[in-house]
């Protein structure tokens, strides 16, 4: 995948009536904080003395998906999602899609948490299409962009048991083929955006080798305005740069909020060469950062990429913060980036990539 492409994938997202020349591209990773009312619904359906069935969750998922979606277009957010409403955790939601996983019980993974951590116990196949349903029902009830996060294989693969192929790195390409397959079903139902997330990336950055060749899967065949990205969090990101700018995708989604952008210069030598999407609000705390201080955040972003190359997000997804903390930040991070736009218009701030 070239850089050529960059420009073409990015310049669909931008709104027609955008006041600014400038234009920073506004997103979120992708999960939101659940209205309490869902889990009840939830908890409900599981239990067999209450008179609601499957239908009525269903009906519950779908009030959840629109109300968050409508959040996210009022924060004024250029590309939405639908806060992965109808997902409980980023492994087992797809797990229960693939054949050849099962489920053995919740593993503690940390503190008092656990995990319904499954299992491979036999050839994965594709059965039935993952995301589909939810993209398009998320289309229906919005004009913005939507974009789709789906797990990655590299980290479906190491956050499950392998019981049944011969090594991990077997076991993710062979998942991201089904996840390529999904992407295409996806593709042909008009989605233009797609991230990939491999968290596990971060955990053991010498298989950034695999990631990439699992992502050269991925991306194989999908058409050259679908936009691709990657987001990686919480890890040093020393140990993947500059390999990672060989990967097929178009953008980099990284946590460095958190850090306080100590891992910054990590990015200036080589030069970024794909678009960034920088994390500028903490997802790990409930203090609302303010309009001025994502302004400067969203500038430290000017130091890696030029504007017309950075895309502006939390730094992970926002599930556990309340839900008022959480719109506050999307809704300050929104207003710092068309303040940003503007002061960009009027020459105000001056850029100064790394790639000049």
């Amino acid at each position: 995948m070239s850089n050529r492409s960059l420009p073409e994938t990015r310049a669909q997202f931008r709104p027609k009536d955008h006041p600014t020349e400038h234009f920073l591209l506004t997103t979120v990773v992708g999960s939101y904080p659940k209205p309490k009312w869902l889990n009840r619904a939830k908890e409900l359906a599981e239990d067999d003395d209450r008179d609601f069935d499957d239908d009525d969750l269903e009906e519950a998922l779908d009030d959840a998906a629109r109300l968050i979606t409508e959040e996210h277009t009022r924060a004024g957010l250029d590309a939405v999602v639908d806060g992965e409403m109808r997902r409980n955790e980023m492994v087992e939601y797809f797990a229960d899609r693939i054949d050849g996983y099962e489920f053995n019980g919740p593993v503690k993974v940390w503190g008092h948490n656990y995990f319904d951590k499954p299992s491979v116990a036999d050839e994965v196949a594709y059965d039935e299409p993952w995301l589909v349903d939810e993209f398009e029902f998320t289309t229906g009830v919005t004009e913005r962009p939507v974009k789709v996060p789906i797990t990655g294989p590299y980290t479906l693969a190491s956050w499950s048991f392998n019981e049944h192929y011969e090594g991990e790195a077997e076991l993710a390409y062979e998942l991201a083929d089904l996840v390529n397959e999904e992407i295409n079903r996806l593709v042909e139902a008009g989605c233009r955006y797609i991230q990939i997330d491999e968290p596990a990336l971060a955990t053991t950055p010498d298989d950034h080798a695999i990631v990439g060749e699992c992502l050269e899967h991925i991306a194989d065949g999908i058409p050259e305005d679908v936009r691709l990205g990657l987001h990686v969090c919480y890890g040093d990101y020393s140990r993947i740069y500059p390999e990672i700018l060989d990967m097929p995708v178009h953008e980099y989604d990284l946590e460095l909020a958190n850090g306080d952008y100590e891992q910054l210069d990590v990015f200036k030598e080589p030069t970024f060469e794909k678009d960034l999407a920088l994390g500028v609000v903490d997802v790990h705390t409930t203090d609302v950062e303010t309009v001025e201080e994502i302004k400067e955040n969203i500038i430290k972003g000017f130091e890696i990429v030029p504007p017309e190359r950075l895309t502006v997000s939390p730094d992970c997804g926002v599930k556990l913060l309340p839900r008022e903390v959480a719109y506050q930040k999307m809704e300050n991070m929104v207003e710092a980036a068309r303040q940003v736009e503007k002061e960009l218009d009027a020459g105000e701030i001056t850029v100064g990539y790394a790639g000049q």
